[in-house]
């Protein structure tokens, strides 16, 4: 499965009631695959995948599915307790799915084994192939990784812890065992700041919920970052990123909320976050506006 451009996290809209707005998560995923995103990962972190039932991850990913149209890899989450995470992989596989995301356990933290065991259970639960978000109590070794890989089912690994020396370990020991269709992820939230040092660990890709927010700005930045235009990339980076990153710091969870109110503010009415996330206060979003502003004229918009 080949990744090629900034990977896709879409936001779940929700309507005034509280559930799926299906017609309009079809309308925000179109819009932004003019930019050309590598992948589109439905109801994973951006897309709430905590706050989903099993019914609206099925919804959720078979809207995806139907948009996308085969053009990109459509990538679903799964995750949390066990039962769960495997109802949710059969319910992407229904949906049409290409691979799982397999997001981290629900808040036990087992050994190592236990984690490489949750993994080929997700696995096992259909016939997609699974990659493996590094997060949170989801903490893999090296050999874990390796042992994995050993697995053809196990197609990539996602960072997003940010130890730095331990990815470069799990991306050398995943090299090692001779697979070369094995693709690495930045996983970190904001990726965009950290991805210059992910490049040199040999982990080119990442995803982007800012691509969800403001396209125009996420696409500038990666077409800044694989041209090598240095100066264009630190611009955004100090114009758009850094501040949007100090904003996000403020409150936890606004590495979602965030990116739903960027996206309210440009007129996609996609609903507030669902519990226990909460939405940003009206301080919060004029400075949110303003930093959105700045992004904008920076990527030529």
């Amino acid at each position: 499965m080949k990744f090629d451009g900034v990977l896709f996290f879409p936001v779940t809209p929700f309507t005034a009631e509280g559930a799926v707005d299906v017609e309009l998560l079809k309308e925000h995923i179109g819009s932004r695959l003019p930019f050309g995103p590598g992948g589109v990962f439905p109801a994973c972190g951006t897309g709430e995948f905590h706050a989903l039932s099993i019914d609206e991850v099925r919804t959720v990913v078979a809207a995806a599915v139907e948009v996308v149209a085969g053009k990109v890899p459509v990538v679903a989450g799964a995750g949390g307790p066990l039962g769960h995470a495997l109802a949710a992989a059969r319910a992407a596989e229904e949906a049409g799915a290409d691979a799982l995301l397999v997001l981290p356990p629900y808040l036990v933290t087992g050994p190592t084994d236990g984690l490489v065991a949750y993994i080929e259970a997700v696995a096992n639960a259909g016939s997609l192939p699974v990659i493996v978000y590094h997060r949170g109590n989801a903490k893999f070794t090296a050999a874990a990784m390796a042992k994995l890989a050993a697995n053809p089912k196990v197609i990539g690994f996602k960072d997003g812890l940010g130890d730095v020396g331990l990815a470069q370990e799990i991306v050398t020991a995943v090299k090692a065992t001779g697979r070369t269709d094995f693709a690495f992820f930045n996983g970190l939230l904001t990726a965009e700041l950290t991805q210059g040092a992910y490049r040199g660990l040999g982990i080119p890709l990442y995803s982007s919920a800012a691509f969800a927010m403001a396209p125009e700005i996420a696409k500038a930045y990666y077409d800044a970052y694989v041209s090598g235009d240095e100066d264009r990339r630190n611009a955004l980076l100090e114009g758009f990123y850094a501040p949007l990153v100090r904003l996000r710091d403020q409150t936890p969870g606004f590495g979602v909320s965030l990116i739903k109110a960027g996206l309210r503010l440009g007129g996609l009415p996609v609903g507030s976050v669902r519990a226990p996330l909460v939405d940003p206060t009206e301080e919060q979003l004029v400075e949110l506006k303003a930093i959105l502003a700045k992004g904008y004229e920076l990527a030529g918009r």
